[in-house]
């Protein structure tokens, strides 16, 4: 291919566009270098992702869009990438290439989109991924003719393993554009031409002697009506369990770790406020949040197996039955699961269902799925209150316990769903088809990369907010400063302190409103300061709790288990299983629904959840136990 006399030595910014689940992802993190989230399902990429990278002195902006079937947007999603394509997406670039993605094993439909993406005219080149998989199927791809066919460069790669990238990036700057149509494809073909002509392109250059009965097979089992869903909720027994028992080490090493760490401080640093903030505010703060970063990497970890092993995109189809009976359907399923890690993302994966109503109930539904910040919050809590027993020598009961807090939020949304979609929501069922990507063995740079990225950000969070927060409780804690009796003893002084300081005296003011919970008024400065971010409910019981830490030697967890009964710990457990505690999630709800009316809805109908259901097993548990 010639090189273009037009080009300059300004940016170039290339458009990544394909079929959901055609790797285009994958191609992205192999070009530019990111670490991007890839999954096995349709709507992981639910906006434009953008990298960069230099090639002959000249810098190059990929962005990867949403997939997309065709022109003809259906979708939000699809909505957005089409719009940008065209130029028209307010502060987007227009795109001057584009790098077609479609995956060698689906090569017909890929080439259907092809066919569409002819009449924007612009340099590109198609790109052609799971070339191995084809290969191990003893699938044979006449490349060759394919690019003669077309007019334009045609690459193999396995954006995985990262063959084939380099040979596609060096070439990028020299494609021409895309002037003549596809043979007998004009830009007025109709849907069926378009599809036909795909399929006789696909006859005449793909020899595939035998299908992918391996996928089919498992399938047969994974997909039955009854053993589907056992083998499921199998699947997600083994997921709390293995979140729960096996980040203990490392948990209890990161807790002795800042226990030494605090040990050194006391030693080093003369008594005053200096080692006060470093012991108290920052190591009993943010360490204590510190403390649970494996379990959080453990979760992205196990999600990023299951999603790049194809058993997700099984799931949403076992699942949309369920759904359906709650006025959802399988596109649902993709954000509700997200809302498991992150309640942000799931907001906006939303985009990927059509009907209005059933993305608004969906969106409406999320922050009551257990997100990742929960899980410090009830692991503290489990840990300190449920005995660590094993049922029949395999399951532990606190497992059990936190896989019923995920399983009573999820059911609560669905009930939610259900009176959502008879009410202010009614509308129609839409159609949902879901396309099952083949089985994977997922590779250990994605599954590692994303962990890592996951971790990062909850340090990151460690780092901020939760660190503000911690320091501006500390301070409330040590102003105004409190003169106790002679010859107090110093722990008695600090108890003194605490409660005669201005975190002290708001807390026991509004610790009426929330004592009917069972809540103290550490318990409810914890809870208030927490709206901003959960984790910081165990930053600051970590803070609240130093004395009694250090009179006892206790970790946080064995101070909590002496200082919280059993009906006051499961009824914070309850509360946070149901309110809406992040202001993010908030301005993303307004972001998507257009509107403060339902991020004002859904605020105020988690919190009078929150507070029923706490106040019922408060005082059930209190009735029952004494």
């Amino acid at each position: 291919m010639g090189t273009v006399s037009s080009e300059t030595r300004s940016p170039h910014t290339v458009a990544l566009v394909g079929l959901p689940n055609s790797g285009k992802s994958t191609l992205f993190n192999a070009l530019t270098g990111l670490r991007q989230r890839t999954a096995n399902y349709p709507g992981v990429t639910i906006e434009p992702l953008i990298g960069h990278f230099q090639r002959d002195g000249r810098a190059i902006v990929v962005v990867d869009l949403p997939g997309i079937y065709s022109l003809s947007p259906k979708t939000e999603d699809e909505r957005l990438a089409i719009e940008f394509l065209h130029g028209r997406l307010p502060g987007g670039p227009s795109p001057e290439r584009l790098i077609v993605v479609i995956d060698a094993t689906q090569l017909e439909r890929g080439l259907t989109l092809v066919s569409w993406l002819a009449r924007l005219h612009l340099p590109t080149a198609l790109v052609i991924t799971m070339i191995d998989e084809l290969k191990a199927r003893g699938g044979i791809l006449d490349t060759e003719e394919i690019e003669r066919r077309l007019g334009i460069p045609v690459f193999t790669v396995v954006g995985r393993k990262g063959l084939g990238v380099e040979e596609l990036r060096h070439s990028l700057l020299r494609w021409e554009p895309w002037g003549i149509p596809l043979l007998d494809i004009s830009p007025d073909a109709s849907i069926e031409e378009r599809y036909e002509w795909a399929r006789e392109l696909s006859y005449r250059v793909l020899h595939l002697p035998r299908p992918d009965i391996r996928s089919e097979r498992i399938d047969r089992v994974v997909l039955h009506p009854v053993a589907g869903l056992l083998i499921f909720g199998l699947v997600m027994l083994v997921f709390f369990q293995t979140i729960f028992t096996v980040a203990q080490p490392a948990m209890g090493a990161i807790e002795n770790a800042i226990g030494w760490l605090q040990g050194l401080i006391e030693a080093w640093l003369p008594e005053g406020i200096v080692r006060n903030f470093i012991s108290r505010g920052l190591l009993n703060g943010v360490g204590a949040v510190l403390v649970f970063l494996p379990q959080i990497m453990l979760l992205y970890f196990l999600m990023t197996i299951l999603e790049d092993s194809g058993y997700f995109a099984r799931a949403a189809f076992l699942v949309d039955r369920l759904l359906g009976t709650f006025g959802l359907q399988g596109r649902s399923f993709i954000p509700i699961l997200g809302g498991f890690a992150c309640a942000i993302p799931a907001l906006l994966s939303t985009r990927v269902i059509p009907s209005w109503q059933e993305r608004l109930a969906t969106m409406l539904i999320i922050p009551l799925m257990t997100c990742s910040a929960r899980l410090p919050v009830y692991t503290v809590l489990i840990a300190a209150t449920i005995p660590p027993v094993s049922l029949g020598g395999m399951l532990s009961l606190q497992a059990l316990v936190m896989m019923g807090l995920y399983l009573l939020g999820a059911a609560t949304g669905l009930i939610v769903a259900w009176l959502l979609r008879h009410t202010l929501l009614r509308g129609a069922k839409a159609p949902f088809v879901v396309e099952f990507p083949p089985y994977r063995l997922p590779t250990w740079r994605n599954v590692l990369g994303h962990t890592w990225s996951s971790g990062r950000q909850f340090l990151h969070t460690a780092g901020t907010v939760i660190l503000v927060l911690s320091l501006v409780l500390w301070i409330l804690t040590e102003i105004p400063p409190v003169e106790p009796p002679p010859e107090t003893p110093p722990l008695e002084a600090q108890r003194l302190q605490l409660e005669g300081s201005l975190a002290g005296q708001l807390g026991h003011l509004l610790q009426p409103v929330f004592a009917p919970l069972g809540f103290d008024w550490k318990i409810t400065i914890a809870l208030l300061g927490s709206f901003a971010a959960r984790e910081v409910f165990v930053s600051f019981m970590g803070q609240l709790y130093a004395v009694d830490r250090e009179a006892s030697g206790d970790t946080l967890r064995e101070a909590l288990a002496q200082a919280i009964p059993l009906p006051v710990a499961v009824s914070v457990l309850i509360f946070y299983v149901y309110a809406l505690q992040c202001i993010s999630t908030m301005a993303v709800l307004r972001q998507e629904s257009g509107s403060w009316r339902w991020p004002l809805l859904a605020f105020g109908y988690t919190f009078a959840l929150a507070y029923g259901m706490s106040f019922t097993a408060y005082h059930l548990l209190q009735w029952l136990l004494y």
